[in-house]
């Protein structure tokens, strides 16, 4: 299979230009906080602000891992 040549549209540029100055473990620590402050609500007994709260953790997880690829590779950057 080839590879189709494509670029990214002008919105997906600029959100890739704004996420890659963010540093990769403010990520971390929004999904360490998450969780902290789930299990803190938990053991409150307020279960369902604690759960929706702890479903936070993986997507700040899925931003960083997007913030990380973006920050090696780029919107376009093709190697051979």
């Amino acid at each position: 299979m080839e590879r189709q040549q494509h670029s990214e549209g002008a919105v997906a540029r600029a959100i890739e230009d704004q996420t890659a100055k963010l540093p990769s473990d403010a990520f971390l620590w929004m999904a360490v906080g998450a969780m902290a402050t789930s299990a803190t609500l938990q053991v409150m007994g307020q279960r369902h602000v604690s759960l929706f709260i702890g479903q936070w953790a993986p997507t700040f997880l899925i931003f960083g891992l997007y913030n990380k690829l973006v920050k090696q590779l780029g919107s376009d950057r093709i190697h051979n």
